[in-house]
């Protein structure tokens, strides 16, 4: 049977889009699915499937293409993003890291307001990462997390950023920071260190990963997405240039606030793999999956109404998630942020929820790690409990904007 369109219906899609998809797919089909059982048998990072990519040219793909990159934007990169997911999560899910940081510094902060002696100063440092990931294949990380509320944007970084001659100083810590060991920059997010510094003296500063006072420590071991090698990452007093600058100091904070999709990227690879568990059922129950013998089981009730089911839940899913593609913008109206959380939470619980059918449906020998839906199952469970914005954060947020207006103060909450 013909697959599924992730993106929907292709007479809809852009030239680039198509082509772009086209790349992923066959990657996917022929590279990363092949891969994908040992990469996360061993906890390994997919080094193969980063060669891959940079042949293709999907390293630079929100490049702009004044810097020599391909120019896809928000809709174009997600639906290219859940494309890889099918085949292999935690490639799709690195992958995201490492294109933000090209999309971050280019229409995200394109869209944001500057000074024209900041924009001068952002366009000579960007040039420069962008030089690195066009013309030598440089892979860049994202890490997040420090243990504390910060990546939800409700605390200040705790890692800081000293301004020095020529740069900063960078010390600080964090955890579950994927491609850690694999990177060759970590776009690490900071507080700049002066007295009274809040939210709003964020800095993106470009760490190189050989940097002097960088190590990664900890071990990697979990439940799912064990190819992101999410370590630990130290910074003791390491010192980066002054074009190190992702954005200009306190731009982060600009657009935290005003352009939310930048944190729902990582939906995309939970949209693939929904698509991929439902894939891996109807193959099975058509008695065409490969290492199976090629009975049928398509034609008990039960199976048909649980495949019809999981079919909605799928076709519910991708509905948010091209809507939610479309949407993407700064300043997004209070309906559009809603929905924003609406469809990533929705996005990351019926990944697992699809998957959770699927095993039931296919029955005990889908369990076996010689197939590839319990490798599905583990990864999708793990997309309710990414930061920055987590399942429960999700609906935190929501619950608030539903019933509060703009400005409205919390009441006492009576005993």
């Amino acid at each position: 049977m013909t697959p599924s369109h992730i993106a929907g219906n292709p007479a809809k899609l852009t030239a680039q889009q198509r082509e772009l998809i086209e790349i992923a797919v066959t990657l996917g089909r022929e590279k990363f699915a092949p891969r994908a059982a040992q990469i996360d048998r061993d906890a390994v990072f997919p080094f193969e499937n980063y060669a891959d990519m940079r042949d293709a040219g999907l390293l630079k793909i929100c490049v702009p293409q004044a810097y020599g990159g391909l120019g896809a934007d928000f809709p174009t990169y997600v639906m290219v993003a859940a494309e890889i997911g099918r085949h292999c999560g935690a490639t799709a899910l690195t992958w995201n890291m490492h294109v933000c940081s090209a999309m971050w510094a280019g229409f995200i902060a394109d869209a944001l307001d500057m000074t024209p002696e900041q924009r001068a100063d952002h366009e000579r440092c960007r040039a420069v990462h962008f030089k690195r990931v066009v013309e030598e294949g440089k892979v860049y990380a994202q890490p997040f997390s420090e243990g504390g509320s910060a990546a939800a944007g409700k605390a200040p970084w705790g890692t800081l950023a000293k301004k020095v001659d020529g740069g900063y100083l960078v010390t600080g810590r964090k955890i579950f920071a994927s491609l850690s060991g694999a990177a060759d920059y970590y776009g690490v997010l900071c507080t700049l260190d002066k007295a009274g510094a809040g939210m709003r003296d964020s800095l993106y500063l470009a760490v190189p990963a050989d940097a002097e006072g960088v190590s990664v420590s900890g071990p990697w071991d979990p439940l799912g997405m064990r190819g992101t090698v999410s370590r630990n990452l130290e910074f003791k007093d390491v010192f980066v240039a002054d074009d190190a600058r992702m954005m200009p100091e306190g731009l982060y904070f600009q657009a935290a606030s005003r352009f939310p999709h930048m944190f729902a990227t990582l939906s995309p690879t939970y949209m693939g793999l929904a698509q991929a568990a439902y894939d891996f059922t109807v193959q099975y129950l058509r008695g065409e999956m490969p290492g199976t013998p090629p009975v049928k089981r398509r034609m008990y009730p039960t199976k048909q109404v649980a495949t019809a089911e999981m079919r909605i839940k799928l076709e519910q899913t991708r509905a948010l998630f091209l809507q939610n593609a479309r949407d993407a913008q700064v300043d997004p109206d209070r309906d559009t942020r809603m929905r924003l959380y609406a469809a990533h939470y929705t996005i990351m619980e019926n990944a697992n929820d699809i998957a959770r059918l699927a095993i039931r449906t296919c029955g005990g020998q889908s369990m076996l790690r010689s197939l590839h839906l319990e490798r599905i199952y583990r990864d999708s469970r793990c997309g309710s409990l990414m930061l920055p914005w987590t399942a429960e954060l999700c609906v935190d947020r929501l619950g608030r904007e539903c019933l509060y207006e703009p400005g409205e103060r919390d009441e006492a909450i009576e005993a």
